[in-house]
């Protein structure tokens, strides 16, 4: 179903929820099964519009629906961080690490017009050479003989990797769109903007894998055999 930004779903009920949010799957909007907005939703209705609601304001819809999105990388940012400070490896980094995350906590809860000021752009670079140096420290502290595989932004859409060995891999940015990586060693890989739609996860491993969220495995395949890191659930259409 196609249509404008800023034009409410036909799905959307008046108490702000969707119709049909059980049987997305099953009726064609998988997309929106996999949407992660990181709290950005909450955060801009909630805080940075004090719970006004942009159907009783609609003067203020286009300056929520232009907030949204910058509140949303800022949150994203916020879930990497969180995650790369969780680590023990990054122990070294760790000063640079809360830095950034409170500078980007900062920034997410400003008001309107300073918020559509913020360069995103310069920001994501700065917290993205701490993510990179995070990623490099798992890799150090991973244990992992050989050189590091360095995979960033490959195209492997619809690539045979069935028992493939991919520990430790660079994957950033990597596109695995209905790859097969059934049974392939995946541990301790970074994963930070890969792009697992209906990629073929089933018996692959994944733990300790770093910068993963639930919105790219529920985009995945898998299945009972699929390890994946601890903080990360299976999804209930995985067989």
């Amino acid at each position: 179903m196609n249509k404008d930004g800023g034009i409410p779903c036909s799905n959307l009920q008046a108490n702000f929820k969707c119709g049909i949010h059980k049987d997305l799957r099953e009726q064609g909007f998988k997309g929106c099964t996999v949407f992660e907005c990181f709290g950005a939703g909450q955060k801009v209705s909630q805080h940075t519009f004090n719970d006004v609601s942009w159907k009783k304001n609609p003067e203020q819809a286009k300056k929520m629906y232009d907030i949204f999105p910058i509140v949303q990388q800022l949150h994203e940012m916020l879930f990497y961080l969180k995650q790369a400070l969780s680590l023990e490896a990054t122990r070294p980094i760790h000063e640079e690490l809360r830095l950034a995350f409170e500078e980007t906590e900062h920034l997410s809860n400003l008001d309107v017009e300073s918020l559509l000021h913020i360069h995103i752009p310069l920001h994501r670079t700065t917290v993205n050479d701490l993510l990179i140096q995070t990623s490099e420290l798992v890799w150090m502290a991973s244990g992992l003989k050989g050189k590091r595989k360095n995979h960033q932004r490959a195209n492997f859409i619809g690539t045979k990797l069935k028992n493939a060995n991919l520990a430790g891999a660079n994957l950033r940015g990597a596109c695995f769109i209905a790859a097969d990586l059934q049974n392939a060693n995946l541990r301790m890989a970074d994963f930070i903007g890969a792009d697992l739609r209906d990629t073929n996860l089933r018996g692959a491993d994944l733990t300790g894998s770093i910068f993963l969220t639930q919105v790219q495995v529920n985009a995945a395949k898998g299945n009972v055999q699929t390890k994946l890191p601890s903080s990360l659930v299976r999804p209930s259409h995985w067989k």
